[in-house]
C-alpha cells in the first residue's frame, strides 16, 4: 500500500512540475512571458497601483521600481538562480534576469513577467559558483547553446517560479486593507485642564 501511495504521489509531483513550464507562452515578438489580466471590482486604479507599489518594493528591496511610460504602470526587476544537475548533485547552472511590469486601470490590473535573461555559472578559483562575465543569452535562444533536457529543467524552475511570483502579487493585492480616509485631526489644548 506503500509503494502505490508514493508511486502516486511522485506521478503528481511530476505531473505538476511538467505543467509549471507550460504557464511560459510566447509574445508578438517570440519571447517568453508570463502574462495575466486580473478583474478586481470595487477597486480603483490608484488603489491597484499603490498595492502593486507595495508589493514591488517588499518583492526586491535592493531595486527601487520605476515608473513606466503609460498611466499607473510600474516595473521592477530581479534575479532568479536555477539549478542544473538531479537532485541529489545539484549545482547552481546560472542566474536569470527577468523585468516583471504591473499596468492597473478601474477594477482590473495586468502583469507580465518577461525579458528573460540567462547568464551561465562557473567555478572560481575559491570553488564558489559565479556568474561567467560578457556572456547573456536570451532565454530564447538557450535550446541553441544547451540541451533539450537542461533547457527543459531551467523553463520548468523559470514557470514555478512564476506561479509563484504570481500568487504573492494576488495576495499582497487581496490582504492589504482599503486606504481609510483621513479625518481632520482635533487640536487639544494641554495648557487649559
Amino acid at each position: 500500500m506503500k509503494k502505490i501511495f508514493f508511486s502516486l504521489l511522485g506521478v503528481l509531483c511530476a505531473h505538476i512540475a511538467w505543467a509549471q513550464k507550460d504557464s511560459l507562452a510566447f509574445d508578438e515578438g517570440n519571447n517568453y512571458i508570463y502574462y495575466r489580466v486580473i478583474d478586481k471590482p470595487a477597486l480603483s486604479a490608484d488603489t491597484l497601483y499603490n498595492r502593486a507599489w507595495n508589493f514591488a518594493v517588499k518583492f526586491n528591496p535592493a531595486v527601487k521600481p520605476g515608473k513606466g511610460k503609460a498611466d499607473n504602470t510600474l516595473n521592477t526587476s530581479s534575479k532568479l538562480i536555477v539549478y542544473s544537475g538531479i537532485s541529489l548533485v545539484r549545482k547552481e547552472g546560472g542566474e536569470i534576469a527577468y523585468t516583471i511590469n504591473i499596468q492597473t486601470k478601474d477594477q482590473k490590473y495586468r502583469y507580465r513577467i518577461s525579458n528573460f535573461i540567462f547568464t551561465p555559472y562557473q567555478r572560481n578559483r575559491f570553488g564558489n559558483m559565479v556568474p561567467v562575465p560578457g556572456i547573456e543569452i536570451p532565454l530564447e535562444k538557450l535550446a541553441a547553446k544547451y540541451g533539450k533536457k537542461e533547457t527543459e529543467n531551467y523553463l520548468n524552475q523559470i514557470g514555478t517560479f512564476c506561479v509563484n511570483t504570481s500568487a504573492r502579487l494576488k495576495q499582497a493585492i487581496d490582504k492589504q486593507p482599503l486606504t481609510p480616509k483621513t479625518e481632520a485631526v482635533k487640536k487639544v489644548s494641554t495648557e487649559n485642564w
